[in-house]
């Protein structure tokens, strides 16, 4: 039977998931300094919150995530298929614990790593929500009973083709109200985003083309340009990665075919993808790149991080050890409505005109000439408050207007609360 055969799940108020600590907690937990030994003994003493027959799922779910966050990948994804085999359905210790003014949230989320899903629970721990996640298994019927829920929130960042057609079919049958329209996914792709924002005024989408390991072999052997990679002159500099990373994973700055030759020579990938290098550092030499949540079409920025590298990540940026960053960051943040956001409203428009999802993220840049410089578009990307309040005080007041924000959007799309 095809999965649009199947019946809806029955909803009901009074299942009792297994509850698990989730992303959240944990990572928040080893961002601290917890180690892999001191995960699991919280996961240990979590345990006893759980009734006995949902204390090994949740343990396998949580053991699952601190796996991750240890970077033993293969074995967390083990204790997942393990968890998700015992049960389908969990809910998130650190949401709400169901009090009357509580909105219920139901995440629609599929297997896989940290990186998979929609990290709500950043969110939805300092709110007054339930958050209960439904796991969406390939070849795998969704449960016949669910927990009632005041509106779901479909969570998967990608998804395969047959993943995708289920997804589609779900949102335009769901008996409760639903956001971020999965249609949406393919649009996030780095080369499709490109070839979207390819010509559009204020924006500057670097050229991106998906390439096999055959294809860049060619180039190398021939000469000839790479098919779709259309650049002013020569390909070089490029950025390439494996197709289907995240997070600066196996990501390379290229200069010429020998560079090329050796990224190739040193990687096992048969997939990547490449993408023409913009310079967008300032002038002082630095490169500043910030996350821009949107709830609502809203921006937000959630952090700016400052480096002498091109390749900027938060964690990378050396933030702790520089007040005069922090002190850039905290500025930014603070005019960002009046300054920033203003300086590209038109290029956020055109974003939201091709993503139409609800809740959705950017890492971007300015460039040289004052364009919108878009690396990438996530519905999976993780907005947090982690960082030491002690060090960076003015995150508290940002982080709680997006918390609101999103508050805002689910109880204002969300099935009447009686």
């Amino acid at each position: 039977m095809s999965f649009i055969d199947q019946a809806i799940p029955v909803l009901t108020g009074t299942l009792l998931p297994p509850l698990v600590l989730g992303t959240a907690d944990l990572t928040t937990f080893a961002y601290g300094g917890a180690d892999h030994d001191a995960l699991m003994d919280r996961i240990r003493r979590h345990g006893e919150c759980n009734h006995p027959d949902a204390e090994e799922a949740a343990r396998a779910y949580d053991a699952a995530i601190a796996a991750q966050l240890s970077f033993r990948r293969a074995e967390g994804l083990n204790l997942q298929d393990a968890a998700l085999a015992a049960g389908q359905i969990y809910r998130v210790a650190g949401s709400s614990n169901g009090s009357a003014c509580t909105l219920r949230l139901l995440a629609l989320a599929g297997p896989g790593d940290l990186m998979t899903n929609t990290p709500l629970d950043f969110l939805t721990n300092a709110l007054n929500i339930r958050l209960d996640l439904l796991y969406i298994l390939p070849d795998r019927p969704l449960p016949a009973v669910i927990p009632d829920h005041d509106i779901a929130f479909f969570a998967l960042g990608e998804a395969d083709p047959a993943t995708l057609a289920r997804l589609r079919w779900l949102y335009a049958v769901w008996p409760r109200p639903a956001l971020n329209d999965p249609a949406f996914l393919p649009a996030l792709a780095r080369d499709t985003l490109s070839r979207s924002l390819a010509g559009v005024p204020g924006i500057c989408s670097p050229a991106a083309v998906a390439v096999s390991r055959a294809m860049l072999d060619g180039h190398l052997t021939s000469g000839r340009p790479i098919k779709g990679f259309d650049t002013p002159s020569v390909p070089y500099p490029c950025l390439i990665r494996p197709y289907a990373s995240h997070a600066g994973a196996g990501l390379s700055r290229v200069e010429n075919p020998a560079e090329l030759a050796s990224y190739l020579r040193f990687s096992f990938e048969r997939d990547f993808f490449i993408t023409a290098f913009e310079d967008y550092s300032g002038p002082d030499g630095l490169f500043r790149k910030s996350r821009v949540a949107f709830i609502d079409r809203q921006p937000f920025l959630c952090h700016m991080a400052i480096s002498g590298h091109w390749m900027v990540h938060y964690l990378n940026a050396d933030m702790t050890e520089s007040a005069d960053k922090r002190a850039e960051e905290a500025l930014a943040m603070t005019t960002f409505d009046n300054g920033f956001a203003r300086r590209h409203a038109a290029a956020f428009t055109a974003l939201h005109d091709r993503l139409g999802f609800d809740y959705y993220s950017i890492d971007c840049a300015e460039t040289q000439d004052g364009r919108l410089l878009v690396f990438e578009a996530d519905s999976a990307a993780i907005v947090h408050l982690m960082d030491p309040p002690t060090l960076f005080p003015y995150k508290q007041p940002q982080m709680q207007k997006v918390f609101a924000a999103f508050d805002a959007l689910l109880r204002g799309r969300s099935a009447t609360l009686e």
